[in-house]
């Protein structure tokens, strides 16, 4: 009986029905308190060490086994301010209105919980694991929050793990490399002040929206004339807030958008650039425009040495052809970032399905068939690091 099998057939249906509840009771950032009740009571059950409250609604349980290296293994809480579409026929769809699991934390957490069930009862393990589920990866820098909160002085870790589901990639397989997997993400907001006049009048003012055009058009310069095409990034205006009726030139225009990318330097170079735009654009049209940027979260960049690791793990429980070594990264961002930070560390992918619907869709939904394997993925990188 391979380990996949095993693990379905001990822990599969407690798996199943924690993602199942989960997914019908959806909580957003900090307010997973549900999510943390049951993650915490079934620890507990499981004769774990039990910590909850970090960073609000945070919760780290902790496996001891004496002497050995210690490990942690973190999987994510909240769910999103989306509205479910198409799940009624599923039995487990969302029952709150406009908030769902459309990232599959739901699946995540039920996945570190099976894992743990079964280190648990592991005597032959020597070290230390500490199960660290996560509240506000989504929004709040729940990453951020909970090593703010003493995460990694009151549970030190001598490496760090997380696993995220990912449609595209064919169900079971798993990718994770060295260096970067998910892009930084910073916001930004730009508020360009003119003076507002009639419609038929132009000459009259100086319009905001003018400005405001030629800065979205100019902000793409960035990346296709100021970076090396190599270095990835992405600049991209998501809202144009200005005016309300038809014939009023208006006196104010407001700009929103993200800056992603992988490096440090193209970063800070974006966001200089940003700013010389605006100081630009502003000087020319006679506004004044006015650049906030929020950071928000950094790269994701996997430790060599521990995505060798993750990489032989996952090797060693679906087969060197269900696993990719080099992957194209995603600009898409994560907050585990902060933890790779502090502690050396992989991220890795476990592939759902090549037709699922995509992460963050109304219609996306886990596949509830990769729930063992991700729990026996974390079990296996838990038995190779602490010698079982």
């Amino acid at each position: 009986m391979t380990l996949i099998s095993e693990i379905e057939s001990t822990v599969g249906a407690q798996m199943l029905d924690w993602r199942h509840r989960l997914h019908a009771a959806p909580e957003l950032a900090y307010h997973e308190h549900e999510t943390a009740a049951l993650v915490a009571e079934a620890l507990t059950e499981m004769g774990l060490e039990v910590h909850t409250g970090i960073a609000g609604t945070g919760v780290v349980a902790t496996l001891r086994r004496g002497d050995g290296p210690t490990l942690g293994l973190r999987a994510d809480m909240d769910a999103l301010p989306v509205h479910e579409c198409g799940g009624a026929e599923r039995g487990h769809a969302s029952q709150r209105p406009g908030v769902m699991h459309a990232c599959g934390h739901d699946g995540h957490v039920a996945m570190l919980l099976g894992a743990a069930r079964v280190l648990a009862k592991d005597e032959s393990l020597k070290g230390t694991i500490h199960f660290i589920f996560q509240p506000a990866e989504e929004c709040g820098g729940g990453g951020a929050a909970m090593i703010a909160d003493g995460l990694f002085d009151r549970f030190a870790c001598d490496e760090v793990y997380a696993l995220h589901n990912w449609p595209g990639l064919p169900a079971g397989h798993i990718a994770v490399q060295p260096g970067p997997m998910m892009a930084s993400l910073d916001t930004f907001g730009i508020t360009i002040t003119g003076k507002g006049a009639h419609a038929a009048m132009p000459h009259l003012a100086r319009d905001p929206v003018v400005a405001g055009a030629q800065a979205v058009l100019a902000l793409q310069t960035i990346v296709s004339r100021n970076v090396d095409p190599l270095d990835a990034l992405v600049v991209t205006v998501t809202q144009a807030h200005a005016g309300d009726a038809d014939n009023v030139i208006p006196p104010e225009m407001i700009l929103r958008g993200t800056i992603r990318c992988f490096t440090g330097e193209v970063r800070a170079y974006a966001h200089e650039r940003v700013r010389e735009i605006c100081a630009g654009i502003g000087a020319a049209t006679g506004c004044e425009m006015t650049f906030a940027l929020d950071a928000g979260y950094p790269a994701t960049i996997n430790a060599a040495p521990q995505a060798v690791r993750a990489a032989q793990a996952a090797e060693a429980l679906v087969g060197e052809d269900r696993v990719r070594r080099e992957i194209r990264p995603s600009m898409a961002s994560e907050d585990f970032s902060f933890m790779l930070q502090a502690v050396p560390g992989a991220y890795a992918w476990l592939g759902i399905g090549e037709g699922a619907a995509p992460l963050h869709n109304p219609a996306y939904d886990f596949a509830d068939e990769v729930l063992s394997v991700g729990a026996a993925y974390w079990v296996t990188l838990a038995r190779q690091m602490l010698g079982a």
